[in-house]
């Protein structure tokens, strides 16, 4: 790994901190933040009796929701504030109570202020339960002051790991 991909990799851990902080949604919702690099970060999160539908399976809802904020944290890792532009969703297979879903997004392009990010969602034994592609787009700002420093991990709180 290089210095320039270190300090990178360090901004980005360091905007998704900043983000994580703030992101009550995804918190509440018991997701966790595993990982994250530049233009990429995988959250995971459980299916629990609330999230389960008439069908007994994960609400579709939730699960886009999982993979929506993958994308999100994946979208501002350059330290420029950055938005869904518009996201859609294939659901391959249902997810169940008790299962343990883990979204991880990769940008594959990025552009002036817009990118394309594929995001995967798939239980922690592989099964593949969704695939989604997100549109970004940044819209002015940053998620850190220029002097910010980048550590070395996301944070100490439980809810997120390094």
């Amino acid at each position: 790994m290089t210095d320039d991909t270190k300090a990178a990799d360090g901004l980005a851990r360091a905007c998704a901190l900043a983000m994580w902080g703030n992101d009550a949604a995804s918190r509440n919702l018991g997701m966790t933040l595993e990982q994250v690099e530049t233009g990429r970060a995988s959250l995971s999160m459980m299916v629990t009796a609330s999230m389960v539908n008439g069908h007994a399976i994960c609400h579709g809802g939730y699960i886009f929701t999982l993979g929506d904020s993958a994308f999100a944290f994946a979208a501002n890792t350059h330290n420029q504030v950055t938005v869904a532009q518009q996201c859609t969703v294939s659901f391959l297979h249902p997810a169940r109570l008790g299962d343990k879903l883990i979204a991880t997004a990769t940008e594959r392009w990025r552009s002036g202020r817009s990118g394309l990010y594929d995001i995967s969602v798939a239980t922690a034994q592989g099964t593949m339960i969704a695939e989604l592609r997100g549109h970004s787009r940044a819209i002015g700002g940053a998620l850190l002051p220029e002097s910010t420093g980048t550590p070395d991990v996301i944070g100490s709180d439980s809810s997120a790991k390094p």
